[in-house]
């Protein structure tokens, strides 16, 4: 019976152990929620000033009217004839597409929160095709009046006038995309009236200022296509096509090269099954593909504080198992109710490392919150071990480990393999240290 004083004891701590996954539970519950209050305030500033931008543009629409003479056969027999006619838009993409721009990001605070937004000073040059489609034979086509248009997602974004210039002379532009105002929000530019078969606005240059929240994506709908974007953000995540880019401390540079080729967003705009491109638009700015990027903090505070709460069982293991190490080793008995105040001692550092960094850097907010709780167990436990030296022993395993969490945390590449080593290397400390003990023994002695 005395040797299954040892395995109760055990059974005991471990208890302990799952009780405490209670707090720390709602703590993570705590985190969860405070992420989804940001993400309120994120859609806050969106509808303050404009949200999440995809640019699609420019495209040239141009109305047209098909009168075609048709024969057939009436109820008689006699061959007769009738004048049928049809009417659509002609979507054309443009030959090729440059764009480029300087995204200026900035924090926008909404409430406790700081939201990633942004302005870009972009320019666009493109060309199009100035020859129209052949048409059958039998089939006699007047064209309407030719517009550009530029589609955007959050037309608020626009800061100020866009300079437009078509085929070197300034043009205005009017709100709204025409025939495509079911699909798109965005501007449109009315063109010259055909003249001799041939269109005008072949050459399209455009300078204007876009604002826009965290992201901000192209469309390269042309046959070639060039994007550059920079910006002083150091945390870039690119979507959809993959750029080159060179990213700095100071910022990124990023430069996409798509061909029509590689591309699904010429058919995605036109409709697929409008062999013609003629008559129906099937695509809208959340279905197109695009080349984007999003100003995001790979491990902004929120991610950190989850990140770090999930190794609250892990310290709250190991600091059970060094209890039951000197309780064992040393013959100095602890009450369950003493772990249970350590273990609760160290749930509460994730919260107040939660509530501090909301107001101050995250550094400093984890320094203070980690100097509390490892001074709180520092006095507490030189009573629990009757010793000051032996809680300054504790003391000094907290501050390696809460070093060691910090570097987990910040880390963006490295954390499962920083994690991983650090399990093993404490495994091995422990099975070092307890590589002698006669664990029957020291079952027969517990009181």
């Amino acid at each position: 019976m005395k040797s299954m004083r040892l395995l109760l004891r055990f059974l005991t701590v471990g208890g302990l152990v799952l009780l405490l996954l209670i707090p720390l539970l709602m703590i993570r519950g705590v985190i969860q929620e405070r992420q989804m209050y940001r993400e309120q305030a994120v859609a806050r500033a969106a509808q303050n000033s404009a949200g999440s931008q995809t640019f699609i543009g420019p495209m040239r629409v141009v109305p047209w009217t098909d009168t075609r003479r048709v024969e057939y056969t009436d109820d008689k027999g006699a061959i007769q004839h009738r004048i049928e006619r049809s009417s659509g838009q002609l979507l054309q993409m443009p030959r090729t597409l440059d764009v480029e721009g300087d995204l200026q990001p900035r924090m926008l605070k909404v409430g406790l929160y700081r939201v990633g937004v942004y302005e870009w000073h972009g320019k666009l040059r493109a060309a199009f095709d100035p020859a129209l489609p052949a048409v059958a034979a039998n089939v006699q086509r007047e064209y309407g009046a030719p517009y550009l248009v530029f589609g955007m997602s959050d037309v608020r974004g626009l800061v100020g006038t866009p300079a437009l210039r078509v085929d070197g002379r300034p043009l205005p532009l009017l709100a709204g995309t025409g025939a495509l105002a079911k699909r798109f929000s965005g501007m449109h530019a009315p063109l010259p009236s055909i003249a001799g078969g041939t269109l005008g606005g072949n050459e399209v240059a455009m300078d204007f200022v876009l604002k826009g929240t965290q992201s901000l994506a192209v469309a390269p709908l042309a046959d070639d296509n060039r994007i550059h974007l920079a910006s002083a953000w150091p945390h870039p995540k690119f979507e959809g096509y993959s750029p080159r880019s060179d990213l700095r401390a100071d910022g990124f540079t990023a430069d996409w090269r798509i061909s029509s080729l590689a591309s699904n967003v010429q058919a995605q705009l036109r409709g697929a099954r409008d062999e013609d491109a003629s008559s129906t638009f099937g695509g809208s700015v959340g279905s197109v593909d695009t080349a984007g990027v999003s100003l995001v903090d790979p491990v902004d505070i929120y991610t950190k504080a989850d990140r770090a709460s999930k190794y609250g069982l892990l310290f709250v293991v190991l600091t059970f198992v060094g209890f039951a190490l000197f309780e064992l080793i040393k013959r100095l008995p602890i009450h369950p109710l003493q772990y249970l105040l350590v273990g609760l001692a160290l749930a509460i550092f994730f919260l107040l490392l939660l509530s501090l960094s909301e107001h101050i850097a995250f550094l400093p907010a984890y320094l203070i919150a980690a100097g509390a709780c490892i001074g709180l167990q520092f006095v507490y436990l030189s009573g629990v071990l009757r010793s000051w030296l032996r809680a300054a022993g504790f003391a000094t395993m907290l501050t390696a480990l809460y070093g060691v969490l910090y570097g987990l945390l910040i880390s963006e590449d490295n954390a499962l393999l920083m994690g991983s080593l650090l399990l093993f290397g404490i495994l091995a400390a422990i099975m070092w240290i307890t590589r002698k003990v006669d664990w029957y023994e020291l079952g027969t002695s517990l009181r």
